[in-house]
């Protein structure tokens, strides 16, 4: 676990230091020394006496009795035994190993890696990697790799399972003048991994003193639950966090048989996840770069954005990706746009965007910034888009820009995209402290993906109205596969969720029965094979006796029917819920509009179990299909929060019963306030 000796130890050993700085050993020498370290630094080389002008010992058992931290640059069968010795004979608590030759190599680097694990662990130390490229903190620079990024307590935290990737995304940060506190490279992640790393980084957090922006990039998520409830847990304490999650594939295992199985992935788990927990989710390092550097700005608090530039082009393009995003440029006319047009350039405008041409000054863009941050109290941010055709310079516009981005209330976004013709110009205000935004559209895309990131929320799925006894009661009584109809009914019952009544009998004299009871028309389904349509077991419009006596006889001669069941017919607007457990994440909870939304658009929202009424509620929204069930030209709507109350109600029912790996509620019709399950089917494992 991270530890006082990792982030800021009194010494330093590098095992396996260099002469040569190309060398991963000579190397992060060199970036210790060159980031100043000022506590006590020793090296070991098998070969030298001296390296990089410090004195150097042959034998790790010849340093000192007491090391905080060991670096270690050497074969990965010499580091057991190096270990060893540091941690038992010289008191070291904190281990990096930069050393590849491990688990991602072969079963004899597992074996190394957990001998490692083990003594580290026994003397309660912390070990990063190994496979990894090293550790930045404000207090040393124990990486072999460049760029080292400008490090203060309030830059970034970020924490990478891939040293390479960790390396592009800084270069990409860097580059929009992003700062970072902190980088962790957790390599093969043998003892801490990034979840980990989150983990102290939520129990440390001091408000006026941590930093307040975290950045992820994974390539697994080994334990979700922890992640979940750590990045949801610094977010409500004010922090921001953004993740890549690379590596999208379905887990090969999972029986997709429903449609639950057929749509959901370990990468959807992930997406529910993030939404659940609050995390921006990005998709590549530049989108990380610029969310991050979206984080650097005051907090957007409004929809409304005024776009200024002197370039139509970029603010026509970034007008589009902020409404296809969901955030507005709205007009802006009136007495005080009128005298704001006075003090520009003929041919200029101010209806938004604000355009005051090419030859825009550094006194004009002044002048619309001040109004837009007093005179426009329907604006929330300014995104101000300025370059260079290579004519002039654009030293006193960018100071201006400095100058309010620091004076005003509102968050100004700074668009500067001639990075070759105002290259100097772009540099020298990155180094007064700012961040920078090449490109309009990526930005835009960043700006929407942040604003409309759900805030994290946290239910405990203790509900009163379900009885657990009798879910528990239920799924031990039935053997692994699909739910008898009976068992998928009481089921049902228990979790609250309104549905047809529904008769099952392989005799057609009791079918007989109880349609004598509901009346007819009623529907009859095969029971047995799993898809009953495709094998001709689902007959709609029964309206008489002889009628359902002949399907009666005809089901019962399909392959693998055991029986018949028989409904009342239902009306309203099909609608889907359906239930997949992924290990680690627990249930996701899929839902959306039923038949040719499910089967062929799949148009489906996510969440992941225990979903809360406004978690549902947001599902159901980000349908594509919603305004149906807003109701639309004339048809009647479904009452939302009743569709809601089952989601939610499914949800906390699952929550209590883990063997269940697929569920399907399909149709789930919905007619105003009606909302009722018309079939469902089950799969437990146990």
């Amino acid at each position: 676990m991270i530890n006082e000796q990792l982030l800021n130890p009194k010494s330093i050993v590098v095992v396996g230091a260099s002469e040569d700085v190309m060398k991963p050993g000579g190397k992060i020498l060199k970036n210790i020394v060159d980031g100043n370290y000022n506590g006590d630094l020793y090296v070991t080389n098998l070969k030298s006496d001296v390296v990089q002008g410090i004195k150097s010992y042959r034998d790790v058992a010849d340093l000192p009795d007491s090391i905080d931290l060991a670096v270690l640059a050497i074969a990965a069968k010499f580091c057991p035994h190096t270990v060893e010795v540091l941690a038992k004979q010289k008191n070291t608590k904190a281990f990096i190993i930069i050393s590849a030759g491990f688990s991602e190599e072969n079963e004899e680097g597992a074996q190394l890696e957990q001998q490692i694990v083990k003594t580290i662990n026994e003397v309660g130390g912390c070990l990063i990697g190994p496979n990894c490229v090293g550790v930045l903190t404000t207090n040393h620079s124990s990486v072999f790799t460049t760029p080292i990024p400008a490090l203060e307590p309030h830059g970034a935290d970020f924490i990478s399972g891939s040293g390479a990737t960790a390396v592009f995304i800084i270069e990409a940060g860097m580059a929009k003048g992003l700062k970072f506190n902190s980088v962790y490279s957790v390599g093969n992640s043998a003892q801490t991994g990034v979840e980990e790393v989150l983990e102290y980084l939520d129990y440390s957090y001091e408000p006026e003193k941590s930093s307040k922006i975290k950045l992820l990039y994974l390539e697994s998520v080994n334990n979700p639950q922890k992640l979940l409830k750590h990045a949801s847990s610094l977010i409500k304490k004010g922090c921001k966090i953004a993740a890549v999650k690379a590596g999208n594939s379905e887990a090969g295992s999972r029986a997709a048989s429903s449609h639950t199985g057929a749509l959901a992935s370990s990468d959807l788990a992930v997406d529910a996840l993030f939404k659940k927990a609050g995390i921006v989710r990005c998709y590549g390092r530049e989108e990380l770069a610029n969310v991050a550097a979206v984080f650097m700005i005051e907090e957007l608090r409004g929809k409304n954005i005024a776009v200024i530039t002197h370039a139509g082009g970029p603010a026509v393009m970034l007008t589009d990706a902020l409404s296809n995003g969901g955030l507005e440029v709205p007009a802006i006319s009136g007495p005080k746009a009128d005298a704001l047009l006075e003090k520009l350039f003929p041919g200029s405008s101010v209806a938004n965007p604000i355009d005051f041409l090419a030859t825009g000054t550094a006194q004009q863009l002044g002048d619309i910034i001040e109004a837009c941050e007093n005179d426009f109290d329907h604006i929330d941010a300014m995104a101000v888009v300025f370059g260079s055709p290579g004519l002039f310079k654009n030293e006193e516009v960018y100071k201006v820009l400095h100058q309010k981005i620091r004076a005003c209330k509102k968050p100004i976004y700074p668009i500067l995209p001639s990075v070759v013709n105002v290259k100097d110009d772009i540099e020298m205000f990155i180094n007064m402290g700012n961040v920078n935004f090449p490109d309009e559209v990526l930005f835009g895309n960043a700006l929407t993906k942040v604003f409309n990131t759900p805030k994290p929320v946290m239910v405990n799925g203790d509900d009163a109205s379900i009885d657990v006894a009798a879910v528990r009661r239920i799924v031990e009584a039935q053997p692994n596969g699909y739910l008898t109809p009976e068992a998928v009914q009481d089921l049902l019952d228990v979790a609250g969720v309104p549905r047809v009544k529904e008769f099952v009998s392989s005799k057609v004299e009791e079918l007989q029965k109880a349609v004598d009871e509901v009346g007819f028309p009623v529907v009859m389904k095969v029971v047995g094979p799993v898809h009953k349509s495709d094998v001709g077991g689902v007959v709609l419009n029964i309206s008489s006796g002889e009628q359902l006596v002949a399907e009666f006889e005809r089901m019962m001669k399909i392959e693998d029917a055991t029986a018949v069941m028989v409904q009342p017919m239902a009306s309203g607007k099909e609608l889907f819920i359906g239930a997949t457990y992924e290990p680690g994440f627990g249930h996701m909870v899929l839902c959306g509009m039923g038949g040719i939304f499910i089967e062929v658009l799949k148009d489906v929202s996510t969440g992941l179990a225990p979903v809360n009424q406004d978690e549902a509620l947001e599902m159901i929204r980000s349908l594509k299909s919603y305004k149906i069930i807003q109701g639309v030209r004339g048809q009647k709507g479904i009452d939302e929060n009743k569709y809601a109350e089952v989601i939610v109600r499914l949800s906390n029912m699952l929550m209590h019963a883990p063997e269940i790996k697929e569920m399907d509620i399909n149709p789930l019709l919905g007619e105003g306030e009606k909302v009722i399950a018309v079939d469902a089917r089950i799969r437990i494992e146990k």
